[in-house]
Order: structure tokens, then sequence, then C-alpha cells
């Protein structure tokens, strides 16, 4: 099962809220073709213990952000240092 689906199942699952391909689909994390999406949905209702609860997973997301936000500001530093040396 792809870790993405996986991951937006245990979400699903830990706020109450039955999976279903459009609910998955809405809480994940990157893009994901609908017959992963699908078959991932499938494996969960036909192994409900396949699913390890998000308290259960190692979540390296709040670091994650920040270093994307770090290179997405360095990226914009060179534009803009760019940009000035043209005018």
């Amino acid at each position: 099962m792809h870790p993405a689906a996986q991951q937006a199942i245990s979400t699903l699952l830990a706020e109450g809220k039955t999976p279903s391909v459009a609910t998955v689909k809405a809480k994940l994390t990157e893009p994901l073709p609908m017959p992963v999406i699908i078959a991932a949905l499938a494996t969960y209702k036909n192994n409900p213990e396949a699913i390890t609860p998000v308290a259960q997973q190692s979540q390296p997301t709040p670091a994650e952000p920040q270093s994307q936000l770090d290179r997405i500001e360095a990226k914009l530093d060179k534009l803009l240092a760019l940009l000035e040396e043209k005018q």
C-alpha cells in the first residue's frame, strides 16, 4: 500500500470518519492515481489491521515543511538578487 494513501486512511480513522475514495483523496499529501487510492481502500476494507494508527507512525512532517520553506526562501532570495542586478 502506498504510504501516502495509508497516512490518509489513518488520519480519517483517527478523526472518526469512514474512509471512502473521495475522503481519502481529499486527505492525500501528494497526488496519487485513482487506481492506487482504490487499491489502498480495498486493502483496508479487506484487512483493517493493515493500517497503523496515526499516533504509531513516525511523522517527519514538522521538519519537512520548514526545510521546504527554507529552500523556497533561498530561491526567492536568488531571484531577487538577479532582478536587482538587471536593474
